[in-house]
């Protein structure tokens, strides 16, 4: 008999029919936060014939004042529920409660910032009347929706990816579909919905759980679709990739292994606690969390020993209590995986300093290795998980070389007191942002945001991405009075 206290999301595509219904499962202890009704392709084709029929009809696109006014009323709905939405996400993701509220509180400035992008976004004048060709006429740009907007959306942050998906989209004026990972679909749903509040037409934002992966794919394929969003692996978003239509646009954000080089002339009092954050922030589970560390040898053992002490002494557990710094991995799956990788490196004469082991199905200790094979799992994929690996080096540009062994390039960081060398690692890094003295997983969300290699594919961040999901339309007059 269904548990009646366990709420059901109804489907929010209009005039669609439900094909099943998913259950969403606490990360940490495995309980049933809520059954999602979830679509087939017939409910997905109609959610995309809805959206094209309002990007084909230029009367029912809704102009720049609604738009701006709902997003910004959106975020003030979402400022009245807010440690309702960090519960969520420490329910749904894992993510602490801690952590969780400066999410909640990042989703609801980018709602701000994609209206703040709209009321700063202008066309261009570009210079007529040069030569004799260009006499009497005047040229302007503007910019217009691209399309129906597909966006597909990771587990990690189940809020605020859903906002630099959406906003954006809405922002330039996109009907948006939006499915989110599967593990956390609730913090979408409960986005959506204070949209909807705040005065959005039902059609311009779709959100849809399918029943069957390859509903999705087909979504992808779709003609009618004008920009896919997709945030994930590598392995899925490069092959989703090859699926799309002739002339759709795409944005992909993948992972990376990110590399720190900590210099001799380091201050390691300022780089442990920010290097372990980086590390260990939501249990590693960051498309740039810090991961390979080459530090000095005359400082590397000294570092890797201070980041084991702060492994320690981290509290992993129940991500909704107010005393937990690090919370489970989304899947008991991955719990595994992780510790298969790290008794790996072990074997092939890593050195444990700190962690290493399961502390239950759902969650890993947080774990510092000093000098792992090179050509162990951990050192050249993306680990997604709770783990360091320290790594001496004796001439950085041995540093520079191995960091930049890998196919991914996504964000890198660099410890030192010279700015000269500060500079000089920054410009030898394969990296799209370099931070100095700071950790790898630093990010605001209106700066561009974007891997690079095999890391993605565009550039994310709330104006950024406003950007690619527009196209600029050149106007020319010519006119005698000119």
């Amino acid at each position: 008999m269904p548990d009646l206290n366990v709420e059901t999301w109804p489907l929010m595509v209009p005039g669609a029919r439900a094909a099943g219904v998913r259950e969403v499962n606490n990360p940490f202890d495995g309980s049933l936060l809520a059954r999602v009704e979830c679509v087939d392709w017939d409910g997905a084709s109609r959610a995309i014939e809805t959206a094209h029929r309002l990007y084909r009809d230029r009367e029912a696109w809704l102009p720049k004042q609604e738009r701006i006014r709902v997003l910004e009323e959106t975020a003030a709905r979402m400022g009245k529920e807010a440690e309702s939405l960090a519960l969520l996400i420490a329910r749904e993701g894992g993510k602490p409660l801690v952590d969780a509220r400066v999410e909640v509180n990042r989703a609801i400035e980018g709602m701000r910032w994609c209206a703040q992008a709209l009321r700063a976004q202008a066309g261009e004048m570009i210079p007529m009347n040069l030569n004799a060709a260009s006499a009497q006429r005047l040229a302007f740009t503007w910019h217009e929706l691209i399309g129906v907007v597909l966006a597909f959306s990771a587990f990690n942050h189940p809020l605020n990816l859903i906002v630099h998906q959406v906003g954006p989209a809405i922002a330039a004026g996109c009907p948006v579909i939006v499915k989110p990972a599967e593990a956390t679909p609730l913090s979408c749903l409960r986005l959506v919905r204070l949209l909807r509040a705040s005065g959005l037409p039902d059609a311009w934002c779709q959100p849809l759980v399918v029943n069957d992966i390859e509903v999705a794919g087909r979504m992808v394929e779709d003609r009618r679709i004008g920009f896919f969003s997709f945030i994930g692996s590598a392995r899925v978003g490069w092959r989703l990739r090859a699926r799309l239509a002739p002339g759709v646009r795409c944005a992909l954000e993948h992972g990376g292994a990110a590399p720190v080089v900590v210099r001799s002339d380091a201050d390691i009092e300022q780089a442990v606690p920010l290097i372990a954050k980086g590390g260990f922030y939501h249990a590693g589970q960051v498309c740039v969390s810090v991961q390979r560390v080459f530090a000095h040898h005359a400082i590397a053992e000294a570092l890797a020993g201070r980041l084991a002490e702060a492994a320690r002494n981290l509290h992993v557990g129940d991500p909704t209590l107010e005393a937990t710094d690090v919370g489970p991995l989304i899947r008991p799956a991955e719990v595994r995986r992780v510790q298969d990788w790290v008794r790996e490196a072990v074997d092939r004469g890593g050195r444990l300093l700190a962690g290493g082991e399961a502390l239950s199905e759902t969650c890993h200790a947080c774990t510092v290795l000093f000098d792992p094979p090179g050509d162990a799992r951990l050192s050249t994929h993306e680990v997604f998980g709770p783990v360091i690996g320290v790594y001496p080096y004796r001439d950085e540009s041995e540093a520079v070389q191995r960091a930049n062994a890998l196919g991914m390039a996504f964000q890198a960081a660099v410890f030192t007191r010279d700015l000269d060398a500060a500079l000089a690692l920054g410009r030898g890094l394969d990296a799209a942002a370099v931070m100095i003295n700071d950790h790898t997983a630093f990010r605001v969300d209106w700066m561009p945001f974007a891997g690079h290699k095999t890391s993605g594919l565009g550039t994310g961040g709330i104006p950024y991405a406003m950007r690619e999901m527009q196209a600029e339309k050149l106007v020319v007059i010519r006119s005698e009075a000119l």
